[in-house]
């Protein structure tokens, strides 16, 4: 649908069932995101809140929860959309299919951003105090922006063709911040508004930012795409919004978005920053506190009747965890057709995205051999480990697509059953040290500062996988079988990394007086039963909170010509370290008030 606003769209859903009302007053600190979280939990509707305590404004949440209203909000625009970046990615195609492709081009020409300063009546002030202060989770640091769309210019080439929309989360208020003044700017490597930081930097000169929220759907879906080089991020909003981009100046020569629900404009200073968080993130801990780039709030408009768009961020699935479902739908095949030889790529959503991915590869290097080893698929990885947001992954774990061509990478159970009966440990690992990470991992040795490994897996079938423990495995510490082939293994509180390694040596010894032919992974953990309990929990644990380099360990293992591999099982030490953030936790006290909103008369009756 064409939606020239937040307004229309929220209208729409509510006509067709897809969003409740929220009617009595609720508090941004904390209730706000217990009811979210606990609707998105039931796969519920959008949630539009009345009456924000200590804000004017209204409130709007869970648009994106489910990808089935996703779809419902494009449903004329989806197919023209996923063609504009098929193309963009293989213009051979419209070569070879004119007919098909006719209309792509002209979808593109007629979503062209649009400049139109009628929309400036349309705007209002306001202040930064004065929007919802929305808290998600009880030690973040402050109130945040969750949905913004953040927008930058390239200060070389200006120009709306040349900037940069993206997604990237801003505290509105807490730590040093000075109120109305100041607020924080926390964008991760690798993001578009860094190179554009970098250029203001050099020539001395502030970076104007114009924050917008709310809009037609298409403008944060826009923000967050992994679009092909050179597909702008306002034409894809367009089209895929059927809606061109509408935007004018301000006095102050700040690009506003037309039709967004609210705008905050302001300036990044070269070197400036201050701290920043902690924020409760996707991966299901908090990102700690850090310094960030300040931006001095110039203006805060709004339109009449503007609706604060939000979300809920914490350990997946979450409301982004649909977001990326649509995103994957769109632009699926996208990446594949940029790296040669790559057939699927999927960041894991139940391990937190960035620290795993799984990938299938082609496998033809040396056809004329009758035993495969994994070779074209290390070329491979090496290209996917240094693609945009690919490269912040931790765990890459790719398959040969010659060796099982119904293998799904979004099927956890089965890709790693896959990789475990056909790896070699001995040739298959490969390490990358002292690189960077995901900014919001902290299983790393400093922040953006970790390790990486492939697993690599091609050839024949090499074991059967164990489905049970047999009667005469022995283990003096609490254990489980969590998927074929994957022991888990509970053990003692980790305090350092002398101790730490401690413990992995007695596990190895161990391990070695029990038949380990069939079980090749071994996870380290603190709570046996709670990740043993299903495939999300397991990879939640094993790949959240290990670092690579520091915590894989394996039995008889060995290093030769500066390749390391073992004979015995891989061990991943996956326990809390000190250095870690800590995981977010609900509060109990909301979770009953959340519960009696679900009882018969309550907001939430049917819902929850």
């Amino acid at each position: 649908m064409g939606y020239k606003n937040l307004a229309e769209c929220v209208a729409d859903l509510e006509k067709h069932g897809h969003l409740i009302r929220i009617k009595e007053e609720v508090d941004p600190y904390l209730e706000m995101a217990a009811i979210h979280l606990r609707v998105y939990e039931k796969q519920g509707p959008a949630l539009l809140f009345e009456k924000v305590k200590g804000s004017p404004f209204q409130a709007v949440s869970n648009l994106f929860g489910t990808i089935e209203r996703s779809k419902f909000m494009f449903r004329d625009a989806l197919p023209k959309v996923q063609e504009l970046v098929e193309l963009r990615s293989d213009p051979m195609k419209a070569l070879k299919n004119p007919f098909k492709y006719a209309g792509t081009a002209l979808t593109a020409f007629s979503a062209l951003p649009l400049k139109q300063s009628l929309f400036k009546k349309t705007f209002q002030k306001t202040t930064i105090s004065a929007i919802p202060q929305i808290v998600n989770w009880a030690m973040d640091g402050g109130p945040f922006i969750t949905m913004p769309q953040v927008f930058t210019e390239d200060i070389d080439k200006p120009g709306v063709m040349n900037s940069n929309l993206g997604m990237y989360r801003i505290q509105l208020a807490g730590n040093d911040y000075v109120q109305d003044k100041e607020i924080g700017l926390h964008y991760q490597i690798h993001r578009g508004i860094g190179v554009h930081q970098t250029k203001a930097n050099a020539h001395g000169q502030p970076l104007k930012v114009s924050i917008f929220v709310g809009g037609p759907p298409s403008h944060p879906l826009a923000a967050v795409m992994p679009l092909p080089e050179g597909l702008s991020e306002l034409t894809f909003a367009g089209a895929l919004g059927n809606r061109r981009f509408r935007y004018f100046r301000d006095d102050e020569d700040f690009v506003i978005s037309a039709d967004a629900d609210f705008v905050i404009t302001g300036t990044v200073y070269p070197h400036e920053n201050k701290p920043e968080g902690p924020f409760g993130d996707h991966l299901g801990y908090y990102s700690l506190v850090h310094p960030f780039p300040l931006m001095k709030v110039h203006n805060v408009y709004h339109k009449k009747d503007a609706l604060w768009s939000f979300t809920v961020v914490g350990r997946p699935p979450q409301e982004d965890t649909s977001f990326g479902a649509l995103i994957h739908e769109i632009s699926g095949s996208a990446i594949p057709q940029e790296i040669h030889g790559l057939k699927e790529v999927n960041a894991v959503d139940a391990a937190g995205v960035h620290p795993l991915l799984f990938a299938i590869g082609s496998e033809r290097y040396t056809p004329y051999l009758k035993e495969r080893k994994p070779q074209e698929i290390l070329t491979i990885s090496n290209h996917i480990l240094g693609k945009n947001q690919l490269s912040l992954a931790k765990y890459l774990f790719i398959a040969a697509k010659e060796d099982d061509e119904s293998l799904n990478t979004h099927h956890i159970n089965h890709f790693l059953t896959h990789i475990l009966e056909r790896i070699d440990w001995k040739r298959d690992v490969h390490f990358h040290t002292n690189t960077t990470i995901d900014t919001l991992d902290y299983s790393g040795d400093g922040l953006n500062s970790g390790s990486k490994v492939v697993f690599a897996a091609a050839g024949e079938k090499k074991r059967e996988l164990a489905t049970v423990l047999s009667s005469d495995f022995k283990l003096d510490e609490k254990h489980a079988l969590a998927s074929d082939g994957i022991l888990v293994v509970q053990l003692n509180k980790y305090e350092n990394k002398e101790q730490g390694k401690a413990h992995i040596a007695l596990l190895k010894e161990q391990l070695k007086a029990n038949d380990l032919a069939n079980i090749p992974l071994v996870v380290v953990c603190d709570d046996a039963r709670f990740t043993a309990e299903n495939i999300n929990n397991l990879v939640w644990i094993a790949f959240t909170r290990s670092n690579p380099a520091t915590d894989i360990d394996g039995v008889d293992d060995f290093t030769e010509n500066k390749h390391w591999g073992c004979n015995g099982p891989l061990i991943i030490d996956a326990r809390k370290k000190p250095h870690h953030a800590p995981e977010l936790i609900k509060d109990v006290e909301l979770e009953r008030k959340v519960d009696k909103m679900g009882e018969q008369g309550g907001c939430l009756y049917g819902v929850i």
